[in-house]
């Protein structure tokens, strides 16, 4: 039967999906699948992005996690033979994605940034090696050739009105040993920095720890999200690590980055690279940071931010 497969945790990340997803089954002249965790409610709109078939993958008890439904996922794509399989690279999206490649006896790259059909229909995979600092090419020479595509890699799928497409509920997962005694939450400071559309970060140039509330105002006047370098977390402690940006840290792909007081070492910088628009407040006029700005201040930080929210306080 053939066809493009799309598989997400969250509704956002399916439209990504969908956009490579349509490009790529309009090249292969096969339909586009779209995975859904029995929710109804998404169907028209999976359809209305490009999908012709929604797989309503069934609903999950209290005590399932979302990696009993892999054996009715594989039993599906054995029968359907799709030539592409793309899931979201989340965390948990990565581990469902190797097990089902590793059940179907197949290849899978992770983290791919770029997609694209070469000879015979050979999906071009490329992703980010050596902390960013090379760009490895990768075939999957067996079927499904599998992927995993970050977050906001693609811009969300446009709606097309007036388009059809059928659905089908997959059966209930077998039982399974495995299951979630207990969820609990972890604590975070604030949200998700893969996840933010601005992040403002500070780095060495904030001179105290009770600083930070200035600029953690700053982050909260432009909807943001505030993150830091590696030293301002592993060293002086002031935020704790999942704030932190860089090859050793989180990797994000904000609309909007602003570095204050961050000198912009190449460690720090593959952490935000795709970020849309960056801009940097530091009192170096030859700080690495102006190297990847979009737009950059060349001044005192402690004079230039309490300016600045002063002046977004105009706008609220």
């Amino acid at each position: 039967m053939a066809g493009v497969w799309v598989l997400a945790e969250k509704h956002e990340q399916s439209l990504e999906l969908l956009n490579i997803g349509r490009e790529l089954a309009s090249q292969l002249g096969t339909k586009l699948v779209s995975l859904i965790l029995n929710d109804h409610s998404q169907v028209q709109e999976h359809i209305d992005c490009g999908a012709d078939e929604v797989l309503l993958l069934p609903a999950l008890a209290a005590h399932q996690a979302l990696e009993a439904c892999v054996p009715v996922i594989v039993d599906e794509a054995k029968k359907e033979d799709p030539d592409l399989f793309l899931v979201a690279g989340t965390l948990k999206g990565k581990e469902i994605a190797a097990s089902i490649a590793s059940r179907l006896d197949t290849g899978l790259c992770s983290d791919c940034i770029s997609l694209k059909l070469g000879d015979e229909g050979r999906l071009e995979m490329e992703r980010l090696v050596f902390g960013g600092a090379g760009l490895q090419k990768v075939e999957c020479l067996t079927r499904p050739q599998m992927a995993t595509i970050p977050i906001r890699t693609f811009e969300p799928a446009e709606k097309e009105g007036g388009r059809e497409g059928t659905v089908r509920e997959l059966p209930a997962p077998p039982l399974s040993s495995l299951k979630v005694m207990e969820k609990k939450t972890r604590v975070r400071e604030s949200g998700d920095l893969r996840e933010a559309g601005v992040i403002v970060a500070v780095g060495r140039g904030v001179e105290k720890e009770e600083d930070l509330e200035m600029i953690r105002e700053l982050a909260e006047l432009v909807g943001g999200e505030l993150g830091c370098t590696k030293p301002i977390a592993d060293e002086l402690h002031w935020l704790p690590e999942e704030r932190s940006l860089g090859i050793s840290a989180l990797e994000a792909k904000p609309q909007l980055y602003i570095g204050v007081g961050v000198s912009g070492q190449i460690q720090h910088v593959v952490g935000f690279r795709d970020a849309k628009v960056v801009c940097a407040i530091n009192t170096d006029e030859n700080a690495p940071i102006f190297e990847v700005s979009d737009y950059g201040i060349v001044g005192d930080l402690y004079t230039i931010v309490p300016r600045l929210i002063e002046e977004l306080k105009k706008t609220i």
